[in-house]
């Protein structure tokens, strides 16, 4: 049997010594999601939450918390990081946001806990920019996704299934307010492109299939992060003809394939 690392001969806690460990790349990514109520979600979709950018927010709080993992883990050592990443995907159908942090660095020792500290402090950051409208926010699910690198070599999670999510209670004593359809400025313009749903979920598998966060893909677009988001959550029936080929165009693939209607003809 092995034994703990960071227990001595004598039992008692003790930092590693890796000064005889040869340098090598380390790569580790971790996730945490948290679970929000109806209400808090759309704030953070929208970008109408009283605190401001939840999610911008929540990205600086993870990579400084990654810069600071010794200094809040007891027994790990202080790293010289060359990149740290927090990315987000939200997660409509459970009012939720999946959060997937990622650190990099050339030494003797792993960066697994650093991936792990920013996903796990962007989930706190979220919560603590919510909390006003939603102090019921759950965050779960923080594990250790891959990591690649050193003697012990590569990891990789099991994949596993979301779990079901409960609806909203309802209070028996009033029932619940029916908020005021919002048009926005985008959906004016935009062209039929066929069932919002259909397009949505063929949307939603094209970017699966290509690995596309929804963050990054609109940066990389010139889209306005809001609109794709706001897309994909149901909350706007359509995206503009214009962003929909800047999507296509920064994808390498045509609008008709993105929304699958190739395949539908």
């Amino acid at each position: 049997m092995s034994k703990l690392s960071h227990v001595d001969d004598q039992g008692r806690a003790s930092m590693v010594d890796v000064s005889d460990k040869e340098s090598s790349e380390r790569l580790a990514t971790a996730e945490a999601i948290i679970t929000l109520s109806a209400e808090a979600y759309r704030l953070v979709i929208s970008g109408t939450a009283k605190k401001g950018d939840v999610l911008a927010t929540a990205r600086i709080a993870g990579i400084m918390a990654a810069k600071k993992t010794s200094e809040l883990i007891p027994l790990c050592h202080p790293l010289a990081l060359s990149h740290v990443g927090v990315d987000f995907d939200p997660l409509p159908e459970r009012n939720a946001f999946r959060i997937v942090s990622s650190a990099k660095t050339t030494g003797p020792t792993g960066v697994e806990m650093e991936a792990l500290t920013a996903a796990s402090v962007a989930a706190l950051t979220v919560y603590d920019m919510v909390k006003a409208v939603h102090k019921g926010a759950v965050i779960d699910s923080i594990r250790l996704l891959t990591k690649s690198g050193g003697k012990s070599g590569s990891y990789d999670a099991e994949p596993r299934s979301a779990p079901d999510v409960e609806p909203e209670p309802v209070s028996r004593k009033s029932s619940p307010r029916k908020s005021a359809p919002q048009v926005l400025i985008h959906e004016v313009a935009a062209p039929k492109l066929g069932s919002p749903s259909v397009d949505r979920d063929a949307l939603r598998k094209f970017m699966s299939t290509s690995r596309l966060r929804p963050l990054e893909w609109a940066k990389s677009a010139s889209v306005p992060v809001n609109e794709l988001y706001g897309f994909l959550s149901g909350r706007s029936s359509r995206l503009s003809q214009e962003s929909a080929e800047r999507l296509a165009k920064a994808a390498r693939t045509t609008v008709d394939a993105m929304f699958g209607r190739s395949s539908r003809r």
